[in-house]
């Protein structure tokens, strides 16, 4: 039950909760004009006399159209009845006619009607698909049948429904307008998380929850999940267009990667409900997640025999429900509380009784008023004791969310047909799936609210396989390929539609080399995805390596029915395991006011569905494909449904007034709408700009200001950033001289003292200014001189704008300019500061020479009038730094100086002081700043972490590189810091550190196949990196014989030493129980031992990154063995029930252990028992079990063990063990670690996720 919100925090408003009014102004409530539709009946007397192959009924019309049924009275070459609805005046109908239609047909069963068989489809059809339907509608041996009841009187009884529908354009369909609700933007792969964030939303008072969550104005979005949540929440209430989740994910701390990503959509579920319910504490909403979300269940194990019972209460926010072997989500729940028997090998240990027969099974406490069901649509490989590498998998593609490329967890895809309730009723058959504390008062029935569905591949039945059924499943593997490409934006849509349709009408010649007369009713089908497919290949082949190429390489004649049979059996191997939850396309059906509309979130799209489509087209299972151009022969084709509902949330009936509430402004914060209505404003205001760009034309103005305020802060070469300048938008057909008068109001200069220049990008790709305006240009509009200004930027008006100052700095006319005058820019440098500044301009006359300026120069620097300065011109910077010195006595016109150019200057400086100074010159420090590159040092040991930065050169050596950071940490050797590069893709250090000297320059360190990163990874060695890159490291966990202590210690040999020779090290460094202790290395990963690593295999490849290395000595018993006597592994496990699926987990340290032959259980539990001193106590609740696969074999104490292990082999760990059944209780090892670190993706950033893996770098 909801807990009233008086029982809440006493010192918080309460959040008021209104029942939505029925009648809500919404898209839903406003009439909508129904679809054209009617229903034909069509009496076929005399059927079994009929001797014409094809027979059409009487022409019908609905919505404007004439129709009419094809039926074959003996089967389309099938024996079966085959019929069809068809255009009736398809040849006479206009080029480039179609019209949509979903239908039915039935065959009418005139002694009982409920047995009457009918079919329903949808269709659009045009001149080359005139006609769809079934061509395997029913047997003909039960039509014939008169026992059956469909021919009495040797008459037929067809009746045809149909419904026209609108044709949508795609591309200009407003959801909002249509529907009343808006979508979601897909990022790259996050249709799984729009899916449930739209039900989320949906659920009014779980909206209303997050408004009421305690925000400030000096949040932002990007860093506070509540406040993402309430502005896309706001965004999705009040937006006329599809909203952006970029703002949320980052506050999720995503980066565009793990936007490509494909998540668990359950575990992204959980952990943001777990985030907003620690936001919510303290706060007026909190325990709204667990008012909504909450159930219990009691976990309990009952004796038979005796008077015990063992009960665990336990609570969940959704389940997870089996669908395999279960035909509904009753049959679900009832194998939920399935009772399982402990008896024979697996009784049950009860405390003062030992063990016992007992029951195991769950009841539920109560359940939630929101009910949140899982559908298992996968399941996982528990029985196979190792990890299962995936053959081929799939990257993930723009917009659809893939399976990794690399997985080790083994799924099969379930597509089983699964039926889910609109009402659901868990007080059935009286209350069985309650437990005796459980409040019957409540009742626990349910209306569905909202059903997430996937999108998976579609597969034929291989035993169908022929030609016609590898170019269908060609055409549906490549519709699902699409799925997982992505659902591109509008625009790239279009670009690939236009680069690919050439290919796709070469298609429509493909008729004349195939063999079967019937594929060619493929090809119109084949038209608009094969451009797909040509795109999904190339997709494919560059990201995922799968050889296409020869396959397919431009969809010729003669490889399209190859390509056609290759991706058959390829989507048959790979793509039916590869749907499913963690692989395809998620979308939402949602019913928002439980009223019997039904809505379908796409992404972006928002469109009414009916219930049929919400429910029972999600249920899976398989479908026949309608037939086209019945008049060849069409073998009928099933295909398993491509969409699957995974998630189902009900909402209790008696909670529904007060979760589906009324939300409006008021639920609002102040700062939040005033955030989000000002975001509204700054959008329409630009998209106003954008529609009347146009009319106006934007005109940039930089000053004298713009040059001091810029160089040497935010630009060093050229004169400006125009993009930071101020920018005039100004109406095209306004002269210029109106446009000064608005420039003196802005600056406060006068007409009469303004004189503007025009920009001019030169061929050296510099941009300086060209030449004033004449007075004549000035009469001009803006519109003109934007489009004669430059050619290559006419998208903008840019100018420089000259003002000279007087003695008392006010402005004054500018001179009078002459071809001699020529206007140059002067820079200083100061070599001490590292500075370079913008002091001023000068006219100079192209006869005259720099020697006559210097005084005006060091005016301008600051120096004294006789200081000697030097002078250079700076030519470009891209793509190298061009900077020459200017001779003092020749002319300007000599050195070729114009105007516009830039001249930089500075002190004379000494030749003996120069070494002072680690940029002397202008052209040393121009080259440094191109080149110089702001490094983000992070500790190898903490890689999320920056450390520090230092200002570098990309030309710097690795010598350089690594002394400047030995000086950042004060070490006194730069051998000893060894660096890593930054993997752009995966935000992680790279797994193989640079080498000594291995890189040129620091450009080559920071670069990740194309991308350039700026973060580098450092660590400091006990030892110089050249002595170390000579030697291999290896860390060694040494347990002792006698002690129970465990040491790591890290050994660094040669790497052409062996593992002898670390046997050997290891000795002088621990401490052995007696002087000729022998030693051995072991492997030891996930607590199983998987190698005995033999003294002479070499060290060098041996890798300690993911498996423990465990050095032990060897016991004298295993040094005798005798030639009955068996060495076999011994492992601790327990075991864990998850979703009625049980998984063995093992844990603690592995052992070997030698058994006799004839030796019993009992005697070797004794012999345990010793090694590990276990108390009697409770080793008297372990269990032994023989597991050979994964499956326990549990033993008595009489049982002889050693005929249970029959191999000699003790390499083969996941095989065959002993295992000792007992709780986990004692403290994990330090080092344990190391035995599980295989990543979780960046995900893991701010959520963790179940069932996925990842291979390492």
């Amino acid at each position: 039950m909801l807990v009233p919100q008086s029982d809440l925090t006493d010192n918080h408003q309460p959040m008021e909760v209104v029942a939505q009014p029925e009648a809500a102004n919404t898209v839903e409530n406003q009439p909508v004009e129904d679809p054209p539709s009617s229903r034909f009946t069509w009496r076929i007397e005399n059927f079994s006399r009929l001797n014409a192959k094809k027979h059409y009924s009487e022409v019908f019309v609905v919505g404007g159209y004439k129709w009419r049924i094809l039926l074959f009275p003996k089967g389309n070459n099938v024996d079966h009845l085959s019929m069809y609805l068809d255009v009736a005046d398809s040849a006479s109908l206009p080029y480039g006619w179609s019209r949509y239609a979903q239908f039915s047909l039935a065959v009418v069963n005139q002694i009982h009607n409920k047995y009457s068989i009918r079919k329903d489809t949808q269709h659009q059809f045009n001149a080359r698909e005139s006609d769809w339907g079934f061509t395997s509608f029913m047997p003909l041996g039960e039509l014939y049948d008169p026992c059956r009841g469909y021919l009495v009187n040797d008459t037929l009884i067809v009746e045809a429904e149909v419904v026209v529908r609108r044709i949508v354009d795609y591309w200009t369909y407003d959801s909002k307008k249509e529907t009343g609700y808006v979508g979601l933007k897909n990022q790259g792969a996050t249709c799984y998380m729009n899916s449930l964030l739209q039900t989320l939303y949906h659920i009014p008072y779980f909206r209303k929850a997050v408004y009421h969550m305690p925000t400030t104005e000096n949040d932002m979005p990007s860093g506070s999940i509540p406040l993402a949540l309430q502005s896309l929440f706001y965004k999705l209430q009040y937006s006329d267009s599809s909203v952006a989740t970029k703002e949320l994910t980052k506050s999720f701390g995503w980066d565009t990667h793990d936007s490509f990503m494909q998540h668990d959509v359950q575990e992204l579920n959980r952990v943001l409900c777990e985030k907003l319910e620690d936001k919510m504490k303290g706060t007026v909403v909190e325990g709204t997640i667990q008012q909504l979300f909450e159930g219990h269940h009691m976990n309990y194990i009952e004796c038979i025999n005796v008077d015990y019972k063992s009960t665990r209460k336990e609570s969940f926010y959704d389940l997870q429900l089996d669908v395999k072997g279960c035909h509904d989500v009753y049959a679900s729940f009832d194998k939920y509380v399935e009772v399982e028997r402990l008896e024979g090998d697996n009784k049950y240990h009860a405390e003062q009784y030992g063990l016992q027969d007992a029951k195991k099974g769950v009841l539920f406490i109560d359940f939630p008023p929101v009910l949140q069901l899982q559908l298992k649509r996968f399941e996982y490989d528990f029985m196979r004791d190792t990890m299962v590498k995936l053959g081929l998998g799939m990257v993930p593609g723009k917009g659809r969310a893939m399976l990794p490329l690399t997985g080790f967890v083994s799924r099969t895809w379930i597509n089983d047909r699964y039926e889910f309730p609109l009402q659901l009723d868990l007080d059935r058959d009286g209350g069985k799936y309650l437990s005796p504390d459980a409040d019957r008062r409540v009742r626990n029935l349910y209306t569905l609210h909202s059903a997430n569905a996937i999108t998976a591949s579609a597969t034929s039945r291989r035993g169908d396989f022929n030609q016609a059924s590898a170019w269908r499943a060609f055409g549906r593997l490549c519709t699902s390929a699409l799925s997982a490409l992505g659902a591109l934006d509008n625009v790239m849509w279009k670009v690939l539609r236009h680069l690919y349709l050439p290919d796709v009408e070469r298609l429509e010649n493909a008729d004349s080399v195939l063999h079967s007369p019937q594929l060619s009713s493929t090809i119109a089908y084949f038209k608009m995805i094969s451009w797909v497919a040509h795109t999904t290949l190339c997709f494919f082949t560059a990201y995922n390596n799968i050889k296409f190429r020869n396959h397919v390489p431009g969809f010729s004649n003669d490889t399209m029915k190859d390509a056609a049979a290759y991706i058959f059996e390829f989507g048959y191997s790979v793509l039916v395991h590869s749907g499913g939850v963690h692989g395809g396309h998620y979308y939402a059906f949602i019913r928002p006011t439980l009223s019997d509309q039904w809505y379908k979130f796409d992404d972006e799209r928002v469109t009414k569905e009916d219930m049929k489509r919400a429910l029972e087209e999600q249920y899976g299972g398989e479908e026949e494909l309608p037939q086209t151009n019945p008049g060849f022969n069409n073998t009928p084709f099933k295909f398993t449904k491509y969409s699957n509902a995974y998630m189902l949330v009900y909402i209790r009936e008696s909670d529904k007034d007060k979760i589906i509430c009324n939300v409006d402004e008021k639920d609002i914060a102040e700062h939040l709408r005033e955030r989000l209505k000002k975001e509204q404003e700054e959008k329409e205001h630009k998209k106003k700009e954008k529609a009347e760009a146009h009319l106006y034309t934007i005109i940039k103005v930089a000053r004298d200001d713009d040059l001091a305020g810029q160089i040497g802060k935010d630009i060093y070469f050229d004169l400006v950033d125009h993009d930071k300048v101020r920018s005039f938008r100004i109406q095209k057909q306004i002269t210029f001289n109106v446009f000064k008068e608005e420039i003196a109001k802005e600056f406060g200069i006068p007409v009469q003292f303004q004189r503007f220049w025009l920009w001019a990008k030169r061929q050296n790709h510099t941009y300086r200014p060209n030449r004033p305006l004449t007075p004549l240009e000035e009469t001009q509009s803006v519109g003109t001189l934007r489009e004669v200004s430059n050619k290559v930027h006419n998208a903008e008006l840019r100018l420089f704008l000259e003002v000279e100052l007087g003695l008392d700095l006010r402005p004054i006319a500018p001179p009078d300019k002459t071809k001699e005058d020529i206007l140059l820019f002067f820079k200083h440098y100061n070599p001490e500061k590292q500075e370079l500044r913008f002091v001023g301009r000068l006219f100079v006359k192209s006869t005259g020479k720099p020697i006559e300026i210097l005084s005006k120069l060091n005016k301008m620097a600051g120096y004294a009038p006789d200081e000697e300065i030097n002078l250079y011109e700076e030519i470009k910077f891209e793509p190298s730094v061009m900077c020459e010195p200017i001779d003092k006595k020749i002319t300007f016109r000599a050195s070729q100086l114009e105007d516009g150019d830039i001249v930089c200057f500075q002190k004379s400086l000494p030749v003996e002081s120069t070494e002072q100074f680690r940029y002397p010159d202008v052209p040393s420090f121009l080259e440094y700043v191109h080149n110089r590159q702001i490094v983000h040092f992070r500790s190898l040991e903490k890689p999320k972490e920056d450390d520090f930065c230092l200002e570098m050169s990309r030309l710097y050596t690795y010598d350089d590189v690594v002394e400047r950071v030995a000086q950042q940490l004060g070490l006194n050797d730069p051998s000893k810091i060894r660096l890593t590069s930054h993997n752009c893709y995966s935000q992680q250090p790279k797994p193989q550190p640079i080498k000594y000297r291995g890189v040129d320059h620091l450009s080559d360190m920071l670069v990740h196949y194309n991308q350039t990163s700026d973060i580098l990874y450092y660590e400091v060695l006990d030892i110089p990196l050249p002595e170390l890159q000579g030697l291999k490291t290896l860390k060694v966990a040494f347990h002792h014989a006698t002690k129970d202590e465990v040491v790591i210690h890290t050994i660094r040999l040669p790497k052409q030493s062996t593992v002898g020779d670390v046997i050997n090290d290891l000795k002088t460094k621990v401490e052995l129980s007696h002087p000729d202790a022998e030693l051995r290395l072991l492997e030891v990963f996930y607590h199983k031992i998987y190698k005995i690593f033999p003294p002479s295999e070499k060290i060098e490849n041996i890798n300690d990154q993911y498996w423990t290395l465990r050095a032990e000595e060897i016991p004298e018993e295993e040094k005798n063995l005798g030639p009955n006597d068996r060495l076999i592994h011994v492992y601790h496990f327990t075991k864990e029930t998850a979703q009625n699926q049980m998984q063995i987990l093992n844990f603690g340290e592995p052992f070997f252990l030698v058994i006799h032959e004839g030796e019993t259980l009992a005697e070797i539990k004794v012999r345990i028992q010793k090694k590990l001193q276990v108390p009697d106590e409770d080793f008297a609740k372990w269990k032994f079990a023989f597991l050979s696969l994964g499956r326990p074999e549990y033993l008595q104490d009489s049982d002889i063990v050693s005929s249970r292990f029959q191999r000699r082999d003790v390499y083969g760990a996941w095989e065959q063990y002993l295992g000792l059944e007992h709780s986990d209780n004692a403290p994990k090892r330090a080092y344990a670690a190391n035995q599980a670190t295989i990543n979780l993706s960046a995900f893991s950033k701010s959520m963790k996720m179940t069932g996925l893996w990842r291979c390492p770098e």
